[in-house]
């Protein structure tokens, strides 16, 4: 065989149903992405090249330089971190799909997103 299986006892089964019908923490959640995207789009557009995702929670962004050295100086200037585009993917035919672009995850709460987002604008503006 190639997969394993195993089977959960009646009690895991009632527990896991009543776990996973609960769907108002989904609400919720997805209440909070739609304001952090309509509270930190409009602060990161005029300076960055950037788009709300059809799906996800990640914001993605194209530097005015390389990815790498503008992260770095995100944190050291602005105490903000950042993920480097190239970083999250193999440069295939000398090309890197991340390259020059920045992953911002939303995941923090909504003041919080909107303070790295005017400190993230602020540093691109600087530049």
């Amino acid at each position: 065989r190639t997969y394993h299986g195993s089977a959960m006892g009646p009690a895991v089964q009632a527990a896991s149903i009543a776990a996973w019908a609960d769907e108002a923490h989904v609400v919720e959640n997805r209440r909070l992405y739609r304001e952090k995207f309509a509270r930190v789009l409009p602060i990161l557009q005029p300076v960055l090249d950037v788009q709300r995702p059809d799906a996800g929670f990640y914001l993605w962004a194209a530097t005015p330089g390389d990815d790498v050295e503008f992260a770095r100086s995100l944190l050291e200037n602005y105490n903000c971190t950042v993920l480097p585009g190239s970083l999250l993917a193999r440069e295939q035919d000398g090309r890197n799909p991340g390259r020059n672009r920045i992953r911002l995850a939303l995941v923090a709460g909504v003041d919080e997103c909107v303070d790295a987002a005017e400190r993230i604008a602020a540093h691109t503006r600087s530049l």
